[in-house]
């Protein structure tokens, strides 16, 4: 599938959550352990004349928030302070790694947010700056995917087992059978239609918001937003059938939720996979990195209870290590799921966001592929993508067992990955991979739900008070939270500090070096 299907295709398999190449795992094991662990018990330090920044969360964007505002501390010379309360005892959030068998012999696996893409500058400039090793995506064509609704597969890739230029264009062949040239083509371009717009927010003159609907009207997403992504593709010339299958299959791998559910910007941003990599040992490592450059203070096993108004300019943060004030809160994590009491006159200003309820169980058998007798005999890919219908969302094999060195376990095990709106049963595992080596669940919410919406969550709840997930029920991703928390550290740049934002006015201004030439706003200045 090398024409203009394959990018498609494959990105229904590489996903915020999906990587099913064993690769993945090579390389030395680092555990996602804390560099600064504080006791619950422990006391913020005494409250001082320096103005002090609490950030609540230490994922995505509260590590980057840190870190922008480190950013701004480097050019301007201001003196701020910053706190980052964790309740979990790790950096990372949603983006997190096991050991199989809990053994640090054993490479580590992906459990949550598993790739970023190439125009995912800041995670990719990340990368770069800090010095982690990219691992790529290549398209193997070896490896087989297929879609399955539940009683069939509706499609194969690979399935003469081929490899090749044959199967390339056999696998073409296939696909202009089942669904045209139109649609196919359509959707490609309505995804770079999408990406065009999205890497503007790199660009030196790139857009402060205060509002999400503002930002969705500056980038033209109106359409998008406001439309389910089975009406958004079929109103410009994509199939049913095309959208009902493969941009399902990616919806349900990335998001849990189906073409006809979803909002359409969120069913393209499934779509959107060019040159997607992950960090060897975990993404995670770039939020640890953005943590301890940034400087300030992490209070992990910190849980805040409340965020209390003090007087104007003056916030409260109690927490199970104490009471402490700060000019300025910034929260980086989903409200409805923090379990911090707010002043009920922000909590108004909140509209309900449901979170998905997923379940993600990773195993390592020693069945080389699935059971053929559940798909009806069918030859079974690496991967199976699903439609409405199927009792899971994915399937898909992560390569062979491997070492903390990179090298294949023996007797071979191969590691497997099923996401899944139930949780999947003993009984169910064993049925489909023999009795499994090693078995990990985990229950989640990952990301909220994302119908068709024209409301969204202000970004400044109240004069120092700011909520960077604000951006989650537009685009959730790795990507998108470091953005939402560069604007979110410019607005409050703004408003306590009186500073135009990261970058001096042009007349002032400096640049830096970037490795590669690429300018990206925030960390780098004309």
């Amino acid at each position: 599938m090398k024409l203009f299907v394959l990018p498609l295709l494959i990105s229904t398999a590489v996903s915020a959550w999906e990587f099913p190449f064993a690769d993945l795992f090579s390389g030395t094991v680092l555990k996602q352990q804390p560099f600064s662990a504080p006791s619950p018990s422990s006391e913020p330090e005494p409250t001082s004349a320096v103005p002090r920044v609490a950030v609540i969360g230490a994922g995505a964007a509260g590590s980057s928030a840190a870190f922008w505002i480190s950013k701004a501390k480097q050019r301007f010379g201001i003196d701020v302070e910053v706190d980052i309360f964790e309740k979990s005892d790790y950096v990372g959030g949603r983006s997190t790694t096991v050991q199989p068998f809990n053994d640090s012999a054993y490479a580590p696996m992906e459990l949550g947010a598993s790739i970023f893409v190439e125009i995912n500058k800041n995670m990719w400039r990340a990368s770069n700056e800090f010095n982690l090793t990219r691992i790529g995506f290549t398209g193997d064509d070896g490896e087989g995917m297929g879609i399955w609704d539940g009683s069939q597969f509706l499609f194969t890739e690979g399935d003469l087992g081929w490899t090749g230029p044959l199967s390339s264009w056999y696998d073409t062949i296939k696909v202009l059978w089942r669904y045209g040239f139109a649609s196919p083509t359509k959707a490609r371009a309505l995804v770079k239609n999408l990406t065009d717009s999205f890497v503007t927010l790199y660009d030196s003159n790139s857009p402060r918001w205060s509002n999400i609907s503002s930002i969705v009207e500056h980038l033209g997403w109106d359409a998008q937003v406001s439309q389910t992504g089975l009406d958004y593709f079929t109103a410009h010339g994509v199939s049913e059938k095309f959208a009902r299958e493969i941009i399902t299959a990616a919806t349900r791998v990335n998001y849990a939720q189906d073409v006809d559910t979803i909002h359409g910007l969120e069913a393209a941003v499934s779509l959107a996979a060019s040159g997607a990599a992950a960090v060897e040992g975990g993404n995670w490592r770039v939020f640890d990195q953005f943590v301890k450059r940034s400087g300030a203070r992490l209070l992990l096993n910190t849980e805040v209870q409340s965020i209390k108004k003090v007087s104007s300019g003056k916030w409260t943060v109690k927490s199970t290590a104490g009471s402490s004030d700060y000019t300025a809160v910034l929260l980086a994590a989903p409200a409805p799921n923090s379990g911090i009491t707010l002043p009920p006159y922000v909590l108004s200003q909140l509209p309900d966001v449901a979170y998905i309820d997923l379940h993600v169980t990773l195993l390592s058998t020693t069945s080389v592929r699935p059971n053929s007798t559940y798909f009806g005999g069918a030859r079974v890919p690496d991967m199976v993508l699903t439609t409405r219908g199927a009792e899971f969302n994915s399937l898909s094999y992560h390569g062979r067992l491997k070492s903390a060195t990179g090298e294949p376990i023996e007797p071979a095990q191969w590691l497997v990955k099923i996401f899944s709106m139930q949780r999947v049963s003993d009984e169910w595992l064993e049925d489909m991979f023999g009795k499994p080596g090693w078995v990990l669940r985990k229950e989640w919410e990952p990301y909220p739900v994302l119908p068709p919406t024209n409301i969204f969550p202000p970004v400044k709840l109240d004069e120092g008070l700011y909520y960077i997930n604000a951006f989650e029920p537009l685009i959730s991703t790795m990507e998108t939270e470091t953005l939402a928390s560069r604007n979110v550290v410019e607005l409050m740049l703004s408003d306590k500090f009186d500073l135009p934002g990261l970058c001096p006015p042009l007349a002032e201004s400096f640049s830096t070096e970037d490795k590669k030439g690429d300018f990206v706003y925030g960390w780098d200045c004309l």
